[in-house]
C-alpha cells in the first residue's frame, strides 16, 4: 500500500468512527475502534464530547500506536547499509531533531489561544485546550523518531551531531496565527511522511525499511490531528480559510518550502531551524522529492480544512488571492 493509499484507508477509518459518534454520541464512539475525531467543533458543539470525553479518544488511538525504538533497532543489519542508507538515515536523525521545538511551541501557544478565547468563544477554547492536550502525545511520539535515527546512524558510524548543532536544532519558532501554525504543520508532515515512504522503497534491508515505514505511519496520524484542529478553527467562523490557503502558497510556489534545500533562494530565518533547508545529499544523488504527490496531498488537506477544493499550485494560488481579495 502506498503512502497516499494508506491515507485514503486511515482517513476512511478515521471519518466512520467520527460518524459513528455523531449517531451515537461519546459514550458509544469510545467503543469504536480509536481514531481521530474528524469533526470536532461539530463533537464539542452539537454531540456534546467534553474534554474529558476528546482526551479519552486521544490517549486510546495513543496506545493503539505504541512501538519500540529498541526492539526495531535490534532489527537492522548495520553491516548491510547501504550509503544511501545511511545518508537517508542521518538527514532523518537531524530533521527530527527540530520536532520538539514545534511541538513545545504548540503547547504554549494552544494554552495562551485557550485562555484568549474562554470569556467569548467556549467552544474555541475547549478545541484548543484539545490540540495543547494532544501536543504531549505528539512530543512523544517524535521523540520516538528523533532518537531511532540518531542511534542508528551514531551505530553505524556516521558523522555525530556536535551539541551546538544539537542546540541549534531545538530552537523554537516564533508564534503566529493559529491557522497558519496547524496548516504548516500539517505540510510538514505530510513531507516528512512522503519522504519517508520513498526511502522505505529505496532501502535494502527489512529492518531499516520497518523503521521508515513505522516512522511514515506516525507522520500520517499526526497530519490527520492538524487537519482535525485546523478545521475545527475554520468550521467556528472564528478563523479565516485564507490563511490556510497562504501557507500552502508559500510551500508550493515556485521556488517555494516544499523544494527544502534544492531551492535557488532560502527564507533568513535567523530565530530557527526548519529541517527541509538542510537536507544533505552528500556523496550520493538521491533525493526523495515526490512533488506531485506531496502537492496532492496539500491540496487534499486544504479541502479537508476549508471545504474548498483544489487540484494544483496554481489554484491554490488563485483561491488564495480570490480570498484575500473577498
Amino acid at each position: 500500500m502506498s503512502i497516499v493509499e494508506a491515507t485514503s484507508a486511515e482517513a476512511t477509518n478515521a471519518e466512520a468512527t467520527s460518524a459513528g459518534a455523531a449517531s451515537g454520541g461519546a459514550r458509544n464512539a469510545a467503543t469504536a475502534p480509536p481514531a481521530i475525531i474528524t469533526d470536532l467543533y461539530d463533537a464539542v458543539t452539537e454531540r456534546g464530547m467534553s474534554l474529558v470525553d476528546v482526551t479519552w479518544e486521544q490517549q486510546r488511538l495513543h496506545e493503539s500506536r505504541r512501538w519500540s525504538v529498541v526492539e526495531l533497532l535490534a532489527d537492522v543489519d548495520l553491516d548491510a547499509l547501504t550509503p544511501i542508507d545511511r545518508n537517508l538515515v542521518w538527514n532523518a536523525g537531524r530533521a527530527e531533531l527540530t520536532t520538539k521545538p514545534g511541538a513545545d511551541r504548540l503547547e504554549r501557544q494552544a494554552e495562551a489561544e485557550c485562555r484568549r478565547w474562554q470569556g467569548t468563544n467556549p467552544a474555541v477554547a475547549s478545541i484548543m485546550e484539545a490540540c495543547g492536550t494532544w501536543s504531549r502525545y505528539w512530543n512523544e511520539e517524535e521523540a520516538h523518531h528523533e532518537t531511532v535515527f540518531n542511534r542508528l546512524a551514531d551505530l553505524s558510524g556516521m558523522e555525530p551531531i556536535s551539541d551546538e548543532t544539537f542546540i541549534a536544532f531545538r530552537q523554537v519558532f516564533p508564534d503566529d496565527d493559529m491557522l497558519r501554525t496547524l496548516m504548516l504543520l500539517a505540510i510538514s508532515e505530510i513531507t516528512a511522511a512522503v519522504n519517508y515512504g520513498q526511502c522505505q522503497q529505496v532501502v535494502q534491508d527489512p529492518g531499516l525499511r520497518r523503521i521508515f515505514k513505522q516512522v511514515a505511519a506516525d507522520e500520517i496520524q499526526h497530519r490527520n490531528y492538524f487537519i482535525s484542529f485546523a478545521k475545527a478553527l475554520v468550521d467556528s467562523g472564528e478563523y479565516h480559510a485564507k490563511d490556510a490557503f497562504a501557507v500552502a502558497h508559500l510551500f508550493l510556489r515556485e521556488d517555494g518550502e516544499l523544494q527544502g534545500s534544492a531551492r535557488e533562494q532560502k527564507e533568513d530565518r535567523g530565530t530557527h531551524v526548519n529541517w527541509w533547508d538542510h537536507l544533505d545529499t552528500a556523496e550520493t544523488d538521491y533525493r526523495p522529492e515526490a512533488l506531485e504527490k506531496k502537492e496532492q496531498l496539500i491540496c487534499g488537506a486544504l479541502k479537508k480544512i476549508t471545504g474548498i477544493e483544489v487540484h494544483s499550485r496554481d489554484e491554490v494560488e488563485d483561491t488564495w488571492l480570490d480570498l484575500v481579495g473577498s
